[in-house]
């Protein structure tokens, strides 16, 4: 273990646990928020198309998420590994691990984009576009080009969960602004050209304008031009993130030989990852099946569901870090051989959500009709806003112990207990979710209350799951070969005290 790499891992394993976690989960967080811009940038400029625009944005979203979460589980292998051989100082195989993850994922990108793009029509159409229609038309359109830059999006989704186990997250911050800036400044031309594009108003220079259309003709590519310009801006910062890699400026140096698949390595990846991209799927199929539960009680009930959940992701985005900053801190202690300190790091981190989520869902439960009123307005808005209302009073107050089951659930993957994970989120998390929507929504006959009240259930069924196997202690083992027995043993005597 060489110095740099020492230094480097001691700031994640002695001292403070609070410090790291911040400086981990600060970045993440705005990553998170930059996250949420490439939509919002796209529903903005593609809303000015119309309503089947943005119509066909919603269809194509659920069945590129499904698809972004086979490759998820996989890049999140790459994190639990690099986390860990980091800790144990394993210096001479953290280029070979992040190498093959690149490469291995590269190659399932491709798989998984010529399927996307292959049985794109038939699979919106099973979502709820309808054939035939402007709506199916578009969506297959923009899912097309946005499933075929899938490889491109690979490498930089890589980049960000390597860095990430290294303990880097503020590089893929900078990238991710790099990346939403570019879509941003591309957006508004890829989608409406020159002839309609109100840009050239907002800074009066309409002279600039007729003369751009009248030497181009170019009036944009609608909802197609918007995928354009998001996989355009996600390879400029691929391409970045590999500059970085290669050329050894952000900790890890990447070789061309590291690219050389080796069977035993990618079956660990398979090992770690194929859970996760389970886990992640079976969310993005639940989410589905609940909109569909949702939609046999009308279309305000779905407009509510919609609502509610746009305003948890934003209040959920610090959760979200958080469970990754744990990740990579868990692992790297584990790697290093501080068991204990792995599970304070998990203690430390339900304390300060526990906290921040005791009042942030206290206001949400006092403000519930406001805080929906702000999304909706018009003749329709008072139905939607009694659903919504509904919604967030019920979930709310969950989402304390939501939280520590997301603090916990880090922990399982960071210690590279992916199938822990995987069975506990299937089962106690979806499973329960969707078939007590079945139950209170379609026999009971509950309405949307019943929708309400299986999430509230299920957050609290996986908490519980998740605070057993978390107390049982089996995810505290090393996913880490034999190379490592030797460096934990010694960091276990040298760093007790810690």
């Amino acid at each position: 273990m060489t110095d740099t790499s020492g230094e480097h891992s001691e700031r994640f394993t002695q001292g403070s646990i609070v410090w790291p976690l911040l400086v981990l989960a600060g970045p993440l967080t705005a990553s998170q928020l930059l996250q949420v811009a490439y939509n919002l940038t796209d529903t903005f400029w593609v809303g000015r198309l119309g309503a089947d625009p943005v119509s066909a944005l919603s269809f194509s979203w659920p069945f590129i998420f499904l698809l972004i979460s086979v490759l998820g589980g996989m890049t999140n292998a790459g994190t639990i590994l690099i986390s860990q051989h980091a800790g144990a100082g394993n210096d001479d195989r953290l280029g070979h691990i992040a190498g093959q993850t690149m490469a291995f994922v590269g190659v399932l990108s491709v798989g998984v984009s010529a399927l996307g793009a292959v049985f794109a029509p038939q699979l919106l159409q099973t979502i709820g576009a309808p054939t035939g229609t402007t709506v199916h038309e578009l969506a297959v359109r923009y899912t097309r080009v946005i499933v075929l830059g899938m490889p491109l999006t690979s490498v930089f989704f890589v980049f960000m969960a390597l860095l990430r186990g290294w303990g880097d997250t503020k590089t893929p911050m900078y990238l991710m602004a790099l990346s939403v800036g570019l879509n941003i400044l591309l957006d508004p031309f890829f989608v409406l050209g020159f002839a309609s594009n109100p840009l050239f108003e907002w800074f009066g220079l309409g002279g600039l304008q007729e003369s751009l259309f009248a030497v181009t003709g170019f009036t944009g590519y609608g909802v197609t031009g918007a995928a354009v310009a998001t996989v355009l801006s996600r390879g400029v910062a691929a391409v970045v993130g590999l500059w970085l890699l290669f050329g050894g400026r952000v900790g890890l140096q990447l070789r061309l030989e590291n690219l050389m698949l080796k069977l035993e390595t990618v079956g660990e990846i398979i090992r770690l990852g194929g859970p996760g991209a389970i886990d992640q799927s079976t969310e993005s199929v639940a989410a589905i099946v609940m909109t569909a539960l949702i939609a046999t009680v009308g279309t305000d009930a779905v407009a509510a569901y919609g609502i509610g959940n746009r305003f948890i992701s934003l209040v959920w985005l610090p959760t979200v870090a958080m469970g990754m900053a744990v990740e990579t801190i868990v692992g790297q202690n584990l790697g290093r051989g501080r068991r204990d300190r792995a599970r304070r790091t998990v203690y430390v981190a339900i304390t300060i959500l526990a906290t921040a989520f005791l009042v942030a869902g206290a206001i949400t439960v006092l403000f519930a009709r406001p805080i929906v009123g702000v999304f909706i307005t018009g003749p329709e808005a008072t139905s939607i806003i009694n659903h919504g209302a509904t919604f967030l009073q019920i979930v709310a107050p969950t989402w304390v112990i939501m939280a520590s089951y997301h603090m916990m659930n880090g922990a399982f993957y960071g210690s590279g207990s992916t199938r822990m994970a995987m069975g506990i989120g299937v089962t106690t998390l979806w499973g329960v979710r969707a078939f007590a929507a079945v139950v209170l929504v379609l026999v009971l006959s509950l309405g949307a209350t019943g929708a309400w009240y299986a999430i509230a259930l299920s957050n609290v069924t996986a908490a519980i799951a998740g605070a057993i196997f978390f107390i049982r202690g089996q995810w505290l083992q090393d996913v880490l070969g034999d190379d490592s027995v030797e460096a934990t043993a010694r960091d276990v005597d040298s760093g007790a005290q810690n």
